[in-house]
């Protein structure tokens, strides 16, 4: 159908889909350099070979197959995009909110066993001793842990991270129990208790903003006209959103020993004993913020140029219904 308020939308479309596809490309290349040896996009004047070319078609085929979608479906509106969008983003969240609830259980479960001393009796003595190594924890328990909840989020729907505020509660309630009432306390109680914390903090961050949610200190905003009001959202969806998301994937993926690559590729964990071996994964919760933001972002974009359009159908959010 054709948009009936102008032409159609293929500008913001275009452009939107093409933030997508480079952020996808550039996780990909993140990916391939430091965990398959390829030298990087930079290194194409240095030495780098078919592999650098090969990086740099990556992005081109990215943000060609971008345009070329737009291009084939003129008729869709930008809301239906802003869903397309928001659809994936709620996936990728569901996704690590049961990937999240996992590895937090069944680490929690090993570290328990380890420090009352009965993890050799119900697994043996040699894989007792490697699951005390923090590289095959990662690889051979948590990844496995991983996959399944990849593949629960696909198929349910039923549960969100949002019931990871239940889960904090119970576990912070565990620590108080068990603390007041036997006088019993180990330090993955609390690594528990952060790693579920810190998973909720930043995978909410998304849904607030989808439901514009986060707390705006104005002095005109509220008496903006819709279409106003979709002025400002869209640009600063690119200029304080997108931009931001950028810079901690470009900081965070920076090199090895980054913010969030260093701690992935070591296996990263605390020095608190028999604590959880989690500390890795929170530095990997700083890319799942950045990533799930920026498809928020480029979905608001894609609705504040509705609004500034007056296109129809506007998603009533809980701020506008307060």
């Amino acid at each position: 159908m054709t948009d009936t308020f102008g032409a159609p939308a293929l500008l913001p479309r275009s452009f939107a889909w093409i933030v997508i596809a480079s952020m996808t490309a550039f996780l990909v290349n993140a990916i391939l350099k430091f965990w398959f040896g390829f030298p990087g996009v930079g290194a194409i004047t240095s030495g780098g070979g078919i592999l650098s070319a090969v990086q740099i078609g990556i992005y081109a085929l990215a943000v060609f197959a971008a345009v070329v979608s737009v291009n084939r479906t003129p008729g869709t509106t930008l809301r239906e995009d802003a869903a397309r969008i928001t659809g994936i983003n709620t996936f990728l969240v569901r996704a690590a909110f049961w990937v999240v609830v996992l590895v937090g259980l069944g680490d929690a479960i090993v570290s328990f066993l380890r420090v009352n001393g009965s993890l050799e009796a119900v697994v043996g003595s040699e894989l007792a001793g490697n699951l005390g190594r923090a590289q095959y924890r990662g690889l051979y328990f948590h990844g496995p842990l991983i996959l399944l909840g990849i593949l629960i989020a696909s198929v349910t729907r039923s549960l969100g991270f949002i019931w990871l505020a239940l889960l904090v509660v119970l576990a912070e309630l565990l620590i108080v129990i068990s603390r007041f009432v036997f006088s019993y306390e180990q330090a993955f109680m609390a690594d528990l208790v952060r790693f579920w914390y810190g998973a909720l903090f930043l995978f909410a961050s998304a849904y607030t903003l989808l439901e514009d949610g986060h707390v705006r200190v104005d002095l005109f905003y509220a008496s903006m006209r819709r279409q106003t009001k979709g002025k400002v959202n869209a640009v600063g969806s690119i200029l304080l959103g997108m931009l931001l998301c950028w810079s901690i994937l470009i900081i965070g993926f920076g090199g090895s020993s980054s913010i969030i690559v260093g701690p992935i590729l070591v296996f990263e964990v605390t020095q608190s004993g028999f604590g959880m071996y989690v500390k890795y994964f929170m530095a990997g919760f700083l890319g799942v913020f950045a990533v799930t933001m920026m498809i928020q972002f480029v979905a608001q974009f894609l609705e504040s140029i509705a609004d500034k359009r007056g296109e129809p159908g506007a998603r009533e959010t809980h701020a506008d219904m307060m």
